[in-house]
C-alpha cells in the first residue's frame, strides 16, 4: 500500500519535465542578453550561444548521475553534503547561495515580465505599469504552486510549448529576411570573443537543473530524469541558435546592440513588422512566465530539504496535504517582489550567472569523488570541470575588465551568504539532533 502510495505521488512526466527545463532556460535569458552577445562576438554571436549549450550538456552529466545516485529535492546541497561529510559548511554555502541566486533570478524574470508588458501595452518600462505586472506575475505563480506538482506542471506544459511556437514562428519567419551580408566576416572580433560571449550568456541556459528537484515526483525517474536534462538543453539550445541566427541575419551588430535588451524584439520587425514585434513581445511574457514557475518549484523543494537537515530554518520545511511546501514559496514570492520593486537587477544577474557556474562545477567536483557510487565516467567529468572553469575564468577576466566594481559588489553578496550560513550553522549544531 505505501508503495503504491508512493507511486502515485509521482505526477511529474517527460513532458512536465522537459518543460520545467525548457521554461527554466527560455525565460528572461534570451530577450535581455542577446545585444550583449551580439556586441561582444558579432556575427559570431549564434555560436557564442553552442558554446553555452555544450558547457550545459557537460554539466548536465553530472546532474543526472547524481540525481539517479541520490533521490532527494535538495539537489546540489544534497550531493555536495553527502561527497563532503566532514566539512558541512560547504554544502550549506553553495545551498545557500543557490537560493540567493534563485531569488535574484525570480526577479530577473519578473522585471522582464513587467518591462515587455508594459512595452505590449504602450506604457513605459520603468514606470508604476511595469512594477505592477512584475508584481503581479509573481504572485500568480505563487498561487499555481500552492496548488501543487501536478497544477504547476500542467500549467508549465501549456505555457512553454506555446512559447516555443512563437518563437518557432520567429525564427521560421526570420529566415526569410536574412542577409547574408550581416553574417560576414563571421570572425569580426575574432576567434576568442565566442568564448568570452558565451561565459557572460552562459546565465541563459540556467534552469535545466530545475528537474534535478523534483526527482522525487517524477514518474520513473531512472529513463525521465536523463531525457528531461539532456532533452530539455538540446531544444533550448537549437532555438537560441535559430534565434540568435534571425536576428544577426535581419539587424545589423550596431542596431542590435543599440536595442539591448529590445534586440530581439527589432530583429522581427524587418520580417514581421509591427507584428513581429508584438510576436516576441509575446513570447517574452510566456518565457518569463514559465521561467517564474519553473525556478519557484525547484527553488521551494530545495529550501525544504535544507530545512529538514537544518541548514535553512525548520519553517521552510512545512508541507500541505499536497507536498508543496508553501512558506518557502511565500518567502522566496516575497524576496523577489522586494528585488523587483528596487529593481536594482544588474549585481543580482551577474551574481546568477557566477552562482550556477561555481555550483555547477562544485556538483561535477562532488560527481567526482562519488563516482563510485554514481557510476560515472571520470573523464567526462573532468572535462566538464575543465570546460565550466575556463568559461568562469573568462567571466572574471570580462568583468575585471569592463567593471570591477560590479564584480567587488559580488564578492561582497557571496562573502556575506557565507558568514550568515556558517553563524546559522553554530546556532543549529548546539540545539536537537537531525530533523526527519
Amino acid at each position: 500500500m505505501e508503495a503504491s502510495q508512493e507511486t502515485s505521488s509521482r505526477s511529474l512526466g517527460l513532458p512536465e519535465l522537459i518543460a520545467i527545463g525548457v521554461g527554466g532556460m527560455i525565460g528572461g535569458g534570451i530577450f535581455s542578453v542577446l545585444g550583449m552577445a551580439v556586441g561582444i562576438a558579432g556575427h559570431a554571436a549564434p555560436l557564442a550561444f553552442g558554446i553555452g549549450s555544450l558547457v550545459a550538456l557537460a554539466a548536465g552529466y553530472s546532474y543526472i548521475r547524481l540525481a539517479l545516485g541520490f533521490e532527494s529535492d535538495g539537489a546540489s546541497f544534497t550531493y555536495l553534503e553527502r561527497a563532503f561529510p566532514r566539512r558541512p559548511n560547504i554544502a550549506g554555502i553553495a545551498g545557500w547561495t543557490v537560493i540567493v541566486g534563485y531569488v535574484g533570478t525570480l526577479a530577473l524574470y519578473a522585471f522582464t515580465f513587467g518591462a515587455y508588458g508594459a512595452h505590449l501595452l504602450g506604457g513605459s518600462d520603468s514606470g508604476a505599469l511595469r512594477m505592477t505586472l512584475s508584481a503581479g506575475v509573481l504572485l500568480f505563480f505563487m498561487v499555481v504552486n500552492l496548488l501543487g506538482a501536478r497544477t504547476s506542471g500542467r500549467t508549465e506544459d501549456l505555457i512553454v510549448y506555446t512559447k516555443v511556437i512563437l518563437l518557432g514562428l520567429f525564427a521560421v519567419a526570420g529566415i526569410r529576411g536574412i542577409q547574408s551580408a550581416n553574417l560576414t566576416p563571421l570572425f569580426e572580433k575574432g576567434p576568442s570573443s565566442i568564448f568570452v560571449s558565451g561565459a557572460m550568456i552562459f546565465v541563459a541556459f540556467e534552469g535545466f537543473q530545475l528537474i534535478t528537484n523534483g526527482v522525487t515526483e517524477t514518474k520513473n525517474p531512472r529513463r525521465n530524469i536523463p531525457l528531461g536534462i539532456y532533452g530539455s538543453i538540446l531544444i533550448t539550445s537549437l532555438i537560441y541558435f535559430l534565434v540568435a541566427l534571425v536576428a544577426i541575419g535581419n539587424l545589423s551588430v550596431n542596431e542590435l546592440v543599440q536595442a539591448k535588451e529590445y534586440a530581439l524584439a527589432e530583429a522581427a520587425r524587418p520580417s514581421l513588422g509591427a507584428a513581429g514585434t508584438v510576436l516576441v513581445d509575446l513570447a517574452a511574457l510566456l518565457a518569463t512566465s514559465s521561467a517564474i514557475n519553473a525556478t519557484a518549484f525547484g527553488a521551494s523543494r530545495m529550501m525544504a530539504e535544507m530545512a529538514t537537515s537544518r541548514r535553512m530554518p525548520h519553517a521552510f520545511s512545512f508541507r500541505t496535504k499536497e507536498r508543496v511546501p508553501w512558506v518557502a514559496v511565500l518567502v522566496l514570492t516575497a524576496c523577489a517582489l522586494a528585488f523587483t520593486v528596487l529593481s536594482g537587477l544588474e549585481t543580482i544577474a551577474t551574481f546568477s550567472s557566477l552562482v550556477f557556474l561555481l555550483v555547477s562545477m562544485a556538483v561535477s567536483l562532488a560527481n567526482y569523488r562519488l563516482r563510485e557510487t554514481t557510476r560515472s565516467r571520470p573523464s567526462i567529468v573532468l572535462t566538464s570541470l575543465v570546460l565550466m572553469g575556463t568559461t568562469v575564468t573568462l567571466l572574471v577576466i570580462h568583468l575585471l575588465r569592463t567593471d570591477p566594481a560590479e564584480l567587488g559588489w559580488v564578492g561582497v553578496l557571496f562573502a556575506v551568504i557565507a558568514a550568515a550560513e556558517v553563524l546559522f550553522w553554530k546556532r543549529e549544531t548546539g540545539l536537537a539532533p537531525p530533523r526527519t
